[in-house]
C-alpha cells in the first residue's frame, strides 16, 4: 500500500525516513513477509519504529506486519491518524506485564516498552522496576509461545551506573552498576535483569537476543515535558521564553537524532550478535550549558544557568557512551549531526505548533 503523511507539517519526518531507508535498504530485505511484534509502539521510540517500518513496506512491498502493544490507542491514533488507515500495522492493547498474547506466530519482536519517567522512578520505584522487569518476563513468555526467532530488547545506558572520573566514553564490556542502595536505581537496575531475563531465555530456548544499550536521542516526538533536559530546552525555546538550566551546566551529555536510532535499532535488529550489546548514541559530549546556549541561538531567547557556583570535576556526571562496537562490527555511523538534528526537531515543533493554531 502507499505511504502518506498527513499535512506539510510533516515534510521534515518525510525527509528523515528517505533518509532511514536509504541506509537500512539491505536490513528491510531480511524482514520480507516477516511478521513482527512491537512493545512500546506508541512511545517516542515506538512511532519511529512505526514510522519508518511503514515507509519502508510501502517503498520496498515487504508484505510484512506489525502488531503493536499500546496502552493509549486512541490517543496514538489521534496524533497519528495515517497510521490507522493502514492494513499492515495492528494495535493490540495491553500492559506489557499482563497483556493477552495475540494470535499466531511471530518472526521478530521488539521489546520497546518502558515509563522512562522520571517521577515515577523517584516517587514509585518499585511500579518502575516491575513494568521493567516484569514486562520483559511477560514478552519473554510471549517470545516463546509465539515461536519468535530473534528478539531485540531497548536497554538503557542507565545500567552502566555513573561513568566513574575520567571516563568521557563507556564500553559495552565497562562491569560498572548502579548504586543498588539508591532509591532512584531502579530504572537502571531494571534494565540489568531486563537484560539477564533475555540472556537466560537465549541459553533455555535458543532465542536470539539482541540489546541496544540507548542514551540520549532529540527528533520529532521527543516529549517536551518530562525530564529530558533537551526537550524542557526546546520546550522553553519555542514558548518564547528563557531556557533554563537548573544547575551549573557542566554535566555531560550527547544525543543522537532520532532517524539515526531507527537505523540503528532496524539494523541492530537484524544484524546484531545474540547476547552481545550494543551501545546506541552519539559520542560526542557537549556540557548542559553548550546544548542551552545552541537552542537559545536557534530561537533568538536568552539562557538562565540556576546555580552559577563551579561545581568539583567529579561531581560532574557525564553520560556519554563508546559506539565504537556497533562501527566496527555492524558499519552503523551518525548520518545526522547535533546541529542539523536540533535545527529539525525546533523547525518541525514550531510548524506543528503553528498549524495548530491556524
Amino acid at each position: 500500500m502507499t505511504y502518506s503523511l498527513a499535512p506539510t507539517k510533516f515534510i521534515i519526518l518525510r525527509d528523515d525516513l528517505q533518509n532511514v531507508l536509504s541506509h537500512t535498504r539491505s536490513t528491510w530485505k531480511q524482514l520480507h513477509g516477516q511478521r513482527i511484534f512491537v512493545t512500546g509502539g506508541t512511545g517516542f521510540f515506538g512511532k519511529w519504529l512505526l514510522e519508518s517500518f511503514a515507509f519502508a513496506n510501502s517503498e520496498l512491498e515487504l508484505g510484512a506486519e506489525v502488531v503493536a502493544l499500546t496502552r493509549h490507542r486512541q490517543r496514538f491514533l489521534d496524533e497519528l491518524p495515517h497510521l490507522a488507515e493502514r492494513d499492515d500495522i495492528r494495535f493490540h492493547d495491553g500492559d506489557v506485564r499482563t497483556f493477552d498474547f495475540p494470535g499466531g506466530e511471530f518472526d521478530f519482536i521488539i521489546h520497546a516498552a518502558t515509563d522512562a519517567s522520571a517521577t515515577l522512578n523517584e516517587n514509585d520505584p518499585r511500579a518502575m522496576f516491575d513494568v521493567i522487569a516484569g514486562g520483559t518476563k511477560r514478552v519473554l513468555d510471549f517470545a516463546e509461545r509465539s515461536k519468535a526467532r530473534r528478539l531485540l530488547l531497548t536497554s538503557s545506558g542507565a545500567v552502566y551506573g555513573k561513568q566513574p572520573r575520567g571516563m568521557i566514553h563507556v564500553a559495552e564490556d565497562y562491569l560498572g552498576a548502579p548504586d543498588a542502595f539508591s532509591r532512584t536505581a531502579a530504572y537502571g537496575e531494571g534494565k540489568r535483569v531486563a537484560e539477564w531475563l533475555c540472556g537466560d531465555a537465549h541459553f533455555r530456548t535458543g532465542l536470539e537476543v539482541v540489546i541496544a544499550r540507548c542514551f540520549a536521542f532529540v527528533g520529532p516526538f521527543l516529549p517536551l515535558d518530562q525530564h529530558f533536559a533537551v526537550g524542557n530546552f526546546l520546550n522553553d525555546a519555542l514558548r518564547g521564553r528563557p531556557i533554563v538550566v537548573n544547575g551549573t551546566g557542566r554535566d555531560l551529555r550527547s544525543y543522537m537524532y532520532a532517524a539515526d536510532l531507527a537505523i540503528w535499532l532496524w539494523s541492530i535488529l537484524v544484524n546484531g550478535r545474540s547476547c552481545h550489546p550494543y551501545n546506541v548514541g552519539s559520542d560526542t559530549a557537549m556540557s548542559i550549558a553548550e546544548v542551552a546556549q545552541s537552542i537559545a541561538k536557534l530561537a533568538s531567547c536568552e539562557v538562565d544557568v540556576r546555580s552559577k557556583s563551579q561545581a568539583a570535576p567529579d561531581s560532574v556526571s557525564c553520560y556519554v557512551p563508546s559506539t565504537e562496537r556497533a562501527r566496527e562490527e555492524l558499519g552503523l555511523s551518525m548520518t545526522t549531526n547535533y546541529q542539523t538534528a536540533i535545527e529539525r526537531t525546533f523547525n518541525w515543533y514550531r510548524e506543528r505548533r503553528r498549524s495548530a493554531e491556524k
